[in-house]
């Protein structure tokens, strides 16, 4: 079962870390610092392998953050896409984006993480809305990143 909204498993996930004894820490490992992913997509609750081999590791805290969709975030989403797609009226994507408005204040990105010898190990959780959220987002900043030839720069 894949939910579509992870504040239970992130109230599990607090649970279990302070019943291990550990700390939390609020926080977020970007894709600027060596991290290696933990892959276990077949074991729903891997994030328990994972607070247990922090713990073997001697991690002092866990890192922890979530993603709560905002309704600004779908807006401006939604603003985004029509404008890249003016100006047709009928963009899938930009129905896509209309459906997450049903996923307005649910949890759908979970990270876990915690040092060990300079390396970040990382656990995420992600629900397909959330993945599907982020597809949409690259998009936009990948059609954003293209540079239109138009011409006018000196030849050399």
């Amino acid at each position: 079962m894949h939910p579509d909204n992870l504040h239970s498993t992130k109230d599990d996930m607090v649970a279990f870390i302070e019943g291990h004894g550990m700390r939390r820490l609020p926080g977020h490992a970007g894709d600027d610092v060596p991290g290696i992913l933990w892959e276990d997509e077949t074991n729903p609750d891997s994030w328990k392998d994972f607070v247990e081999m922090a713990k073997t590791a001697g991690a002092p805290f866990i890192t922890m953050s979530d993603v709560v969709l905002e309704k600004d975030d779908v807006e401006l989403l939604i603003e985004e896409l029509q404008e890249h797609h003016f100006p047709d009226e009928e963009v899938p994507e930009v129905d896509e984006a209309q459906v997450l408005v049903t996923h307005i204040g649910k949890t759908g990105y979970l990270q876990l993480g915690f040092a060990h010898q300079g390396i970040m190990f990382l656990h995420e959780s992600a629900t397909g809305w959330y993945e599907r959220y982020q597809q949409l987002l690259e998009s936009v900043n990948d059609f954003g990143n293209i540079v239109l030839d138009d011409g006018d720069e000196e030849e050399e």
